[in-house]
């Protein structure tokens, strides 16, 4: 069974499909690629497990582009740099690919931001279609066109808003996945209870240990819960100037510890996890929630066998810094996601840094 949602946009409207066997399955994404040249663009990870099932997908679709070629990029996130991006840049160029041409993003969510960033700066923007291959691009990532890169001084401080023509969801692709990319999946995962859905959470509470076990039908319904709440929350602010900042909760804090650990040291689920139990704690802190809701998270999160603290060593002020450079920051002061409790976020204007340095400075090696 394939599942099919939509993200409609004014200007653009796409479909996600969720299933099993669509990277074969040309009927559910070939309309998408329009032109006559295609990129694939994976890793180092990825590319040997499936790019030559979808190359030779695409080859036997009817009308198949004239030219398709694959590029493999060095997996990991400490390669998600304006170097990858011009690598595929560089492969379009050697393609020939013109304004009609398609990329597709073949991997997890470093691939799919590089490669949606390639091909919204080539030629000022062709298409692409994501295919992603972890459960965090799957319920997050993929979904709602943000792409970019890396800088030494933050996360994701390069980047553009480019939506993709579809998102194709194969499930088959997770029985490859470690379970450690699992995990850090399911962090975004809870993120979107901890937002919106209250009813997701305790759902979330109730079948943790099929998820873990990934059980089909339990991720099926994870995965489809979560897009449809994001395609809704892009739907009505695709550029981010309002609701949609909301979907960063926890991203704050868990995009500073990913910059000070060294990309790569914590994935990125697992930065997010320690991230949303900071702004809880922060909540709880200044009256706004009640501490036995961030008692709930965090009692999740360890059943999820996702960490819960900072790692050791890690310097509060520094971190503070880095959160100083995130994008919901207005005239120099802090702006935080945090909470009201399970399911009731929003944004709380001029945090005071005494306060998140005393949530930073107690969640050390915990």
């Amino acid at each position: 069974m394939t599942i099919t949602l939509e993200v409609g946009l004014a200007a653009h409207r796409y479909p996600i499909r969720i299933g099993s066997g669509l990277l074969g399955d040309t009927k559910t994404w070939r309309g998408a690629i329009r032109g006559t040249h295609a990129l694939i663009v994976s890793d180092s990870n990825v590319a040997p497990l499936y790019a030559e099932r979808l190359h030779d997908a695409l080859a036997r679709a009817p009308g198949a582009p004239v030219h398709c070629e694959t590029r493999v990029l060095p997996a990991g996130e400490a390669h998600k740099n304006l170097d990858a991006a011009s690598a595929v840049m560089d492969a379009l160029a050697q393609l020939g690919a013109t304004r009609d041409a398609c990329v597709l993003a073949l991997g997890g969510g470093v691939v799919g931001d590089i490669a949606g960033f390639a091909a919204a700066c080539w030629m000022r923007g062709i298409d692409f279609v994501q295919f992603p291959t972890t459960l965090l691009a799957m319920v997050d990532s993929s979904v709602g066109g943000k792409t970019g890169v890396d800088h030494p001084a933050g996360k994701n401080l390069i980047g553009a808003f480019h939506q993709p023509r579809a998102v194709i969801a194969d499930l088959d692709v997770l029985a490859t996945l470690s379970d450690r990319e699992l995990r850090a999946g399911l962090a975004e995962v809870v993120k979107t209870a901890c937002i919106g859905d209250a009813d997701f959470f305790a759902w979330l509470e109730a079948h943790a240990d099929e998820l873990l076990a990934r059980d089909i039908d339990a991720l099926t319904h994870a995965i489809a819960r979560c897009c449809r709440f994001k395609a809704g929350v892009v739907e009505r602010d695709e550029r981010e100037t309002g609701e949609r900042a909301l979907l960063n909760f926890g991203h704050t804090f868990g995009h500073a510890l990913e910059t000070e650990a060294g990309y790569g040291a914590l994935l990125h689920g697992e930065a997010v996890a320690i991230g949303m139990l900071l702004a809880a704690r922060l909540a709880a802190q200044l009256g706004m929630a009640d501490a036995a809701d961030t008692g709930r998270l965090r009692a999740l999160l360890e059943r999820l066998d996702l960490p819960t603290a900072m790692p050791g060593g890690t310097a509060a002020d520094a971190l503070l810094a880095r959160m100083r450079l995130d994008k919901k920051n207005r005239a120099g002061t802090l702006r935080l996601v945090l909470w009201r409790g399970i399911g009731r976020v929003e944004i709380a204007e001029r945090v005071d840094d005494a306060a998140v340095m005393g949530v930073l400075g107690g969640a050390r090696g915990e």
